[in-house]
């Protein structure tokens, strides 16, 4: 094995300690640390073998280098999870501004009964 192999092995496994933590204090739900483990354990399985992976992906991909199809992969990855990412932000983005109007709103309502009862007393 590689020393690369052995530092990737050693980063999934810190990393999978750190989400099983995250999961036991309630940070994360169950099925975010399902997706996550399954991340990590791809990154494993590439981690211990690499040169095979690369290869079947190349072969398949139909690229020159196994290296090029693993970028080729990874960054395809990556724009998936930024979109995913963008659409959660986007989605509480709305909830605040929602739920701030509503709040507005309740102030507004509060604040003219305090006048109306300040005119009447």
């Amino acid at each position: 094995m590689y020393v690369v192999q052995y530092l990737t092995l050693i980063v999934v496994a810190y990393l999978l300690f750190h989400l099983v933590l995250e999961y036991r204090r309630g940070r994360i739900d169950w099925s975010s640390f399902i997706s996550w483990v399954f991340i990590m354990a791809v990154f494993g399985v590439v981690g211990l073998f690499p040169i095979a992976i690369s290869t079947e992906i190349k072969n398949l991909l139909g690229l020159g280098r196994g290296l090029d199809a693993l970028f080729v992969v990874s960054i395809g990855l990556a724009y998936v999870f930024l979109f995913r990412l963008y659409v959660e932000i986007d989605r509480t983005e709305r909830e605040i501004t929602e739920l701030t109007r509503k709040i507005a709103i309740e102030l507004e309502e509060i604040n003219e009964r305090l006048k109306r009862m300040e005119k009447d007393v």
